[in-house]
C-alpha cells in the first residue's frame, strides 16, 4: 500500500502535470470506486478546473476551483497515472478516466479494486479522523509524546493507527523503529523520554529520505509518470529477513504483529 512518501510523490507529480487544467469529461468504468454514484460523479466533475494537488495522510487531495475536492485513497494497488495527449495504450485495470481540455488524461487504475475516488464539498469533514502529519510543524516532540502516554498498544501498531499519526504504514514503521533502536512490540506508553525523542526524529528522517528517493517500490507502486521509486535500495530492515543487520551484523528476523509482517533486529532492538 502506498504510504506517505509514495502519496507525496504522486501528489507532487500530479501538481506539476495537472494544475490549472480543466476536466472536460469523466469515464467511470467501475461504479463502486466513486462517490457520489456514477452518473452524478461524472456530471458534477465535468467542467471543474484543478486548482492544486496535495496530500493528507495517505490520501491524494485534488483541490478544485469550485471549492470542492477530489479525494483519492489508493489502498493496496491503486495508481494515478498521467497519460499524455495522443496516448493510445490504455493503462491496464483503469477504473476511472478523467479527460482534460489539452488531450491529457488521468487514469485511476487498480487491479484489486480497493481504491476509492470521492468528490467532497468544501465543508465536508472527510479528514476529521486523520491524525497528525508527521512532517508538519504540528508534529512536535511534546505532541507526539503526549499521544504515547498511557498507551499499552505495541508501538508499531500505534504508528500504523492513522487516527494518531497520518501516513505511516508497515514499511516506514519498521524502518523508523529500527533506526530508533526500539522493539516493535514494546508498549507505546512505556517508552522512556529518550526513546520517544529518538523515535520522533527517526520518523521524520526516514520519511524525508524516502520522499527524496520518490518512495519505495517493493510491490506495485509507481509515481504519476509510471516510474518506480528508489528507496527500496536503502531499506535497513523491511523485508530483509535472514540478512545481516546493518548495525550489528546479526540476522534480521521477521515476526507477525497484529497480523502484519514485522522486521527487526533482536540485538539492536531489545
Amino acid at each position: 500500500m502506498p504510504e506517505l512518501p509514495e502519496v507525496e510523490t504522486i501528489a507532487r507529480g500530479l501538481q506539476k502535470a495537472l494544475a490549472g487544467k480543466q476536466i472536460v469529461s469523466a469515464e467511470v468504468r467501475l461504479p463502486k470506486v466513486v462517490s457520489p454514484e456514477r452518473s452524478r460523479f461524472m456530471a458534477e466533475i465535468a467542467g471543474e478546473t484543478i486548482d492544486s494537488v496535495g496530500r493528507r495522510g495517505k490520501f491524494v487531495v485534488v483541490s478544485l476551483a469550485s471549492g470542492r475536492s477530489l479525494v483519492v485513497h489508493l489502498r493496496m494497488t491503486g495508481r494515478l497515472i498521467v497519460q499524455t495527449a495522443g496516448t493510445t495504450n490504455p493503462e491496464p485495470y483503469t477504473n476511472v478516466l478523467l479527460a482534460f481540455g489539452d488531450g491529457t488524461r488521468l487514469a485511476f487504475a487498480d487491479v484489486r479494486q480497493f481504491g476509492r475516488m470521492r468528490l467532497v464539498g468544501p465543508e465536508e469533514p472527510w479528514a476529521a479522523e486523520v491524525g497528525l502529519e508527521p512532517l508538519s510543524d504540528d508534529f512536535t516532540f511534546e505532541r507526539f509524546s503526549g499521544l504515547l502516554d498511557g498507551r499499552s498498544t505495541p508501538i508499531k501498531v500505534f504508528l500504523l493507527d492513522q487516527r494518531r499519526v497520518a501516513g505511516i504504514g508497515n514499511i516506514y514503521a519498521c524502518e523508523a523503529l529500527w533506526e530508533a533502536k526500539i522493539h516493535p512490540g514494546r508498549p507505546a506508553g512505556s517508552l522512556s523520554r529518550e526513546r520517544r525523542r529518538r523515535l520522533h526524529a527517526s520518523i521524520q528522517s526516514v520519511l524525508r529520505r524516502a520522499i527524496d528517493q520518490r518512495g519505495t517500490s517493493v510491490d506495485d507502486y509507481v509515481d504519476a509518470e509510471g516510474l518506480r521509486g528508489g528507496f527500496q535500495n536503502q531499506l535497513s530492515v523491511y523485508s530483509r529477513d535472514g540478512q545481516g543487520c546493518l548495525r550489528c551484523g546479526r540476522s534480521i528476523v521477521r515476526t507477525v504483529l497484529a497480523q502484519r509482517g514485522t522486521w527487526s533486529c533482536r540485538t539492536c532492538q531489545r
